[in-house]
């Protein structure tokens, strides 16, 4: 699924509330914040509403990271040394 970068330009000091609550729905806060939002037909009417407050542009996908299936090696240096000290306790 495509993704647009939508980023504020321009402040909301001075805009009508209802432009206010859309930009709060697009993730927006303040100048130069971006915010990576699907590209579908509501959004589009979103930033239709506040085109002159945003920037737009595709943004690129990202792969998606796969889940690591073995643990990391401090994990298992941990594990071993609390065996070691369970270990030394026991004697």
């Amino acid at each position: 699924m495509a993704e647009l970068k939508v980023t504020q330009v321009r402040s909301t000091i001075g805009v009508k509330p209802k432009a206010r609550g859309t930009m709060r729905a697009l993730g927006l806060r303040g100048i130069g914040q971006t915010n990576v939002l699907p590209d579908r037909p509501e959004i589009h009417g979103m930033i239709r509403k506040v085109s002159h407050l945003v920037t737009v542009e595709e943004a690129a996908a990202e792969p998606k990271a796969k889940a690591k299936a073995e643990p990391t090696a401090k994990a298992t240096e941990k594990d071993t040394e609390k065996d070691d000290v369970e270990e030394a306790d026991e004697s």
